[in-house]
């Protein structure tokens, strides 16, 4: 499936509509350059879960941790990393227990993480403001 937005706010909808098809378990792999828009298409994944507005990218913290009635989501950035031992020392792997939905910005820097049941958007940057997302979800 390919989506191509123009504005900031398009890619948040993707995000919301992403949202509906995720349950708890499902881990998400957002790639593509910086600026892309990862964020701001977790943003509308967020909104559409929890009702959560302020939404920022968790680059220093490595993960942010969203709750409410309907679960809980673990929002990933791991830009800073370089090695699964540096992933397992942050203790992300607790996050993969299939009680959360785990969205994950920058995987590509841990090769490992990307397995076939995990699903992937792929930004591009275009001119402007446009971006082509490519999503795959795999079959459940």
């Amino acid at each position: 499936m390919t989506w191509t937005t123009n504005r900031q706010q398009e890619t948040e909808c993707y995000g919301e509509h992403l949202a509906s098809l995720l349950r708890p378990g499902d881990v998400v792999a957002l790639c593509g350059p910086l600026g892309a828009g990862k964020t701001a298409f977790t943003r509308g994944i967020i909104r559409a879960l929890f009702g959560e507005e302020i939404v920022t990218s968790p680059t220093f913290a490595i993960a942010n941790e969203y709750t409410s009635e309907k679960g809980t989501l673990v929002h990933c950035d791991l830009y800073r990393l370089s090695s699964e031992e540096e992933l397992f020392e942050t203790g992300f792997y607790d996050y993969l227990d299939g009680k959360r939905i785990v969205v994950m910005e920058w995987p590509d820097q841990i090769p490992s993480l990307l397995d076939e049941a995990t699903i992937t958007v792929y930004f591009e940057k275009g001119e402007g403001d446009q971006r082509t997302l490519s999503v795959s979800i795999p079959e459940r």
